[in-house]
Order: C-alpha cells, then structure tokens, then sequence
C-alpha cells in the first residue's frame, strides 16, 4: 500500500480565464492527511471552500463546473488530473475566481509547478477505489462511452473522432502515470472555428486565444465570416480557403486525444480515491465522465469501505500456527484461520465458516446463521493480533478488550462464507490501549461492523 502525498510547499500560478477572460491567482497550498482536494474562493466573503468531487458538478459545457451554495469554479480538470497524475492526495487550491487560470491549455504548468516544490509522503495510506467488476456507462446520443475494467494497475485508453477532414479518428494510450508529465501534460485543448460564435453567444471563451488551445478550421466559410470571428476573438486574420491549424498545427500527431486523455483523467479524480482500474473511454466528454465518477460516487457511498482483495493462491502473512503462537484461543473458539495482510496500523483476517462449526447446532439447527456476538469475537481477535504484532516478544502479552461500541450488523453469515475481517488503528497506541474500527465482509458487501477499545497487558 502506498501514503498518501501532499505538497512540500505552497506556489502560486497566475494567467488568465478561459470563459471569464479575468487575470486570476491560482495557489497550491499543502493539506493535512485525508483533506483531499478542496477548492477556497479567497474573492468571496467568509472565503467559502468545497471538496472537488463528483456530486459537486453542475455543468459541463467546454469544461468541468463545481458549484456548492453560491460558490462556483469552473475548469478545474486540468489542475486535477496533473495532481491526480503526480500523486498528490491531499491540497487546498485558492483561488480568485469563478474559474481557474487556462495558462497553455494544458496540465503542463501545473505539473511543473508541483515538480518544482516536490511532494511529501504523509503518514496515513492512500484508500483507492478498486474496481471489482466490469462499469459501463454511455450517453447513447452522443456516442460517448466509458468502460472500467479490473486491473492490478490504473491505464487509460482513449478513443476520439469527429466528422473532419482536419481531425481525423484519434487513439491515445496510457499505461503508466510516471508516462504522465511526457505524453500526456503538455496535450492543450482544442475547438473548431465553427464552434467559436455558439461559444460566444453563450457568454464562454472570453480568455480564449491561440495561446492556450489549439484552434481547428476544418468548414470553409466566408472570407467576411472568417474575418468577423478573428476580431471577435482579437486574433490575427486567416485566409478563409485554407483548412488546417489556425496555430502552427499540433506538438504531436495525436495531441487532441492526449488531451481528451488528460481530460478523462481530470473528471475521474472527482471520484476521491486513485483508481485501480482500467479506463476505456470512446468520444469522451466532461458530461460523461464526470457522469460516471458520480455513479462510483454513489456506490462508495453506501458503505465507508471497499472490501479487501482476498487471492487465496496467494500464501498468508500468518497461518494458523503462527496466529496459534499469539492468541491463546483454542478450539472451539479461535475464530481467526489466517491473516492475508498486516501493517503498522492494518490487519485483514479470513474466517472460512463450515457446516461443521459446533455453534450450528444449536444456531439453528434448521436455520444455521453465525451467532452476531461470534463475529464480533472473531473480529476482536484480528485486532489483537494487530496490536501483538506491535510489542516486541509478543507471546508474552494477552490482549483484553475494554469497550466495544457502535456494533451493526448489515446480514446473516452462513455456513459456506468466507468472511474478510478488516481491523484499522486510527491512532497509535497509548498507554498500552489501542483505538480499532472493524469491518467483517462477505463477498464484497459489510455484514458486521464494530469499534474496540483493547488494552495490551504482560502475562503473568
């Protein structure tokens, strides 16, 4: 597992706004453990914050808006995917503005920026979101489309195209963050010249220029129209017969889809957690994305925890013997068969249940359902291999809890089901008690969950 990452120090990046066209000041400032990214309008009364996440999005026309109250920031995905991209988890950004600072049209200046001041690992680790099975979602009026598969590491496939003869069908691949600051950061934005006038009837793009995106001129259209826009815009004049890249072309072949790339990877950070995960994504847009992150929102709403991932060919941290060596528990209530990880302030038990339990016989004989108060032991157990794990000469120390609170049971464990006990300390021991919060899971779902209070005592 790795830590969680904030910034060294704070910097500030300044330039001007895309939609808004206003001189804006955009600060980086390092957060505690477990903040995550939050947004503070420093121009508003009372400096109102807000978390960058999914169910905070209210718009998505030619950029990602969050908006919470009367507190609005627009096109924030490029400063989030270079945070999401580098690592860090934990940062406040304050800014002057209902948007942030376009700078070139991409992440580059952001990755810079926190390249420049490093990153600091944190104590607490980092909670990925870990995909499971097979997420699908589309927009079928549009095409768009995003698939998230399992996988051991975080890739994203990106698949673009458009009626053009200027920007044909387009694929970009990343299969590795650390491919991140070289294929992907410096990939800027684009638009079609015959999207520019709808863009500026809506009140959008007063910032926009060949600065800070790369402009496509794919219709012809009047040389007179042609000339309208480019004042409109205040920007050069360009012969209206000639199609192309009003801008000197593109950095590389495929830079749009890099940056659709770069985009998907933005609107997924406002799920909160890394992913672990494969992304496909056809015709992506801020609508779908951000649509998706809001549904896994959802899901990691409904219970605080994902499951651990439980690879029986894997061999335990502890088998049997070795836990037998810890607890003095014996048959017929050692309730722990092994402990599949273990860290300073985590443990993850497997307790598989039998038909052949003694409690089944009477815990019901025609109904049998392990007893509540058993899973709440078995779960006590695990913390207190935990806690012995942290003593030198463990084998000379007992565990006893003090207090047990907060127990909810969510459904019934039955003979057949292999429960995953996940026992987390959020703070270090003291005075020889320690502070737990447990969860026992049965096939990806909680079905028991509990905080311990435990005190380490010598044996006599």
């Amino acid at each position: 597992m790795s830590k969680q990452n904030t910034i060294k120090e704070g910097f500030t990046l300044a330039g001007k706004g895309l939609h808004s066209g206003l001189e804006i000041t955009l600060t980086f400032v390092p957060a505690p453990e477990n903040h995550g990214i939050k947004i503070k309008r420093v121009d508003l009364p009372d400096q109102p914050q807000m978390d960058a996440v999914a169910e905070n999005v209210t718009e998505t026309t030619r950029g990602t808006v969050l908006s919470k109250g009367d507190m609005q920031v627009s096109t924030i995905e490029h400063v989030l995917s270079a945070l999401y991209a580098l690592g860090v988890d934990n940062c406040m950004l304050e800014v002057n503005a209902p948007e942030f600072p376009i700078l070139d049209g991409s992440a580059r200046y952001f990755v810079e920026g926190i390249q420049k001041v490093g990153i600091v690992a944190q104590n607490a680790e980092k909670d990925y979101y870990i995909v499971r099975k097979k997420i699908e979602y589309s927009i079928p009026e549009t095409g768009a489309k995003i698939v998230i598969l399992p996988d051991d590491t975080f890739s994203v496939d990106v698949h673009i195209g458009f009626n053009s003869s200027v920007l044909p069908n387009q694929y970009a691949s990343l299969s590795s963050l650390e491919e991140y600051t070289k294929q992907v950061s410096n990939a800027r934005t684009f638009v079609f010249v015959h999207e520019i006038e709808p863009l500026v009837k809506m009140n959008l793009i007063k910032g926009g220029d060949l600065k800070n995106a790369i402009v496509i001129y794919d219709r012809l259209m009047p040389q007179a129209d042609m000339d309208k826009l480019a004042d409109l815009m205040d920007q050069p004049h360009h012969d209206a017969n000639k199609l192309g890249y009003l801008n000197g072309g593109l950095k590389f072949d495929n830079e749009p889809a890099c940056h659709k790339l770069l985009d998907v990877i933005g609107d997924l950070a406002l799920i909160g957690r890394p992913i672990r995960g494969k992304v496909i994504a056809t015709y992506p847009g801020h609508k779908v994305n951000t649509d998706i992150a809001k549904i896994i929102r959802k899901e990691l709403k409904k219970q605080e925890l994902q499951a651990p991932i439980y690879d029986d060919t894997i061999p335990p941290v502890m088998d049997v013997n070795a836990i037998r060596k810890l607890l003095p528990h014996r048959w017929p209530f050692l309730m722990v068969d092994k402990i599949i990880d273990i860290r300073k302030s985590v443990i993850v038990g497997v307790k598989n249940v039998t038909v052949n339990e003694t409690f089944f016989m009477g815990h019901f004989p025609d109904e049998p359902v392990m007893p509540g108060v058993l899973l709440v032991e078995a779960m006590a157990q695990t913390g207190g291999l935990l806690v012995l794990s942290s003593v030198e000469e463990p084998e000379r120390y007992s565990t006893y809890f003090l207090k047990i609170d907060c127990v909810k049971f969510r459904q019934k464990v039955v003979p057949g089901d292999t429960v995953i006990f996940h026992l987390e300390m959020p703070e270090p021991m003291r005075r020889g008690c320690a502070l737990m919060k447990g969860h026992a899971f049965v096939g990806g779902k909680v079905v028991c969950e509990a905080e311990f209070m435990a005190q380490i005592v010598k044996n006599k």
